[in-house]
């Protein structure tokens, strides 16, 4: 999983489209800004809010990287698993280590390594029960650092699954060759990444059912369309969707939660 790239676009994204509704046509020029001005001051927060979308996606790629390795544990594959539970250590937690002393949030690094060692080790132990929800719990601890309000706050949650998209479409494209899966954890990433995605948009289906019902029509029927995606956590001998079509269906969510994001 390469996903850094990803995150850092949408978290500048986020930042720019923001900080350019919030200025309108009286955007600062270097003629008549002063050293320090409020326009400063709302710069730091859009940095600031930018700041936790990425930090959210970091940790909710964490989430879909877990989901899927409880799928392939509970179908007693392991080995399968193994390589799903080293990649939030491997790949992302060195990402958001300072921003986890900056909120406070206690370090789970040894918690997700113990359990990445036993289930090399000793897969079939009945501690990998216990230490997989401990590993679950911390990660959950981690996002709840960020205020609930927040969270559940639609153009927050939308901006967060917009990247969580982005990286899965990666994966998903990435697993695929010549009409065949060659690549089964690019395969099984994608897969636990948009679990996640359809978990947060389940979070506030809610309001915009209510507050922007084309716009959930759209997202909630492109959601459940590119599930199909992924018939199973194991791969099947033909990809259910191509590339394409896994692509198109992402765009369709990123353009409806923008309508959503600029009202």
């Amino acid at each position: 999983m390469k996903p850094f790239r990803y995150i850092c676009l949408a978290a500048a994204a986020f930042a720019v489209v923001t900080l350019s509704s919030c200025l309108g046509d009286n955007a600062p020029t270097a003629e008549n800004t002063p050293a320090t001005t409020p326009t400063t001051q709302t710069q730091a927060s859009q940095s600031g809010e930018a700041k936790d979308v990425e930090y959210m996606t970091k940790m909710a790629l964490m989430k879909g990287h877990l989901l899927v390795a409880k799928e392939l544990l509970d179908k007693n594959e392991p080995k399968q698993a193994e390589p799903h539970i080293g990649h939030p250590v491997e790949e992302i937690y060195s990402d958001v280590q300072d921003q986890l002393k900056q909120r406070n949030v206690k370090e789970f690094k040894s918690t997700l390594d113990g359990l990445h060692d036993l289930v090399k080790s000793k897969p079939k132990d009945a501690k990998v029960t216990t230490s997989f929800a401990s590993s679950m719990e911390a990660v959950d601890g981690a996002i709840a650092a960020i205020p609930e309000e927040q969270r559940n706050k639609p153009e927050f949650v939308l901006a967060v699954i917009n990247s969580v998209l982005d990286t899965a479409n990666e994966e998903y494209s990435a697993a695929i060759a010549n009409g065949k899966i060659v690549e089964d954890i690019e395969y099984q990433d994608s897969r636990g990444f948009v679990v996640y995605a359809q978990d947060l948009y389940n979070g506030i289906s809610g309001q915009m059912k209510t507050g922007h019902p084309e716009e959930d029509k759209a997202i909630a029927s492109s959601m459940s369309e590119l599930s199909k995606a992924w018939p199973s956590v194991i791969p099947p001998s033909a990809p259910a969707k191509t590339p394409e079509e896994v692509s198109t269906l992402v765009k369709t969510i990123e353009e409806n939660s923008q309508k959503v994001v600029k009202n």
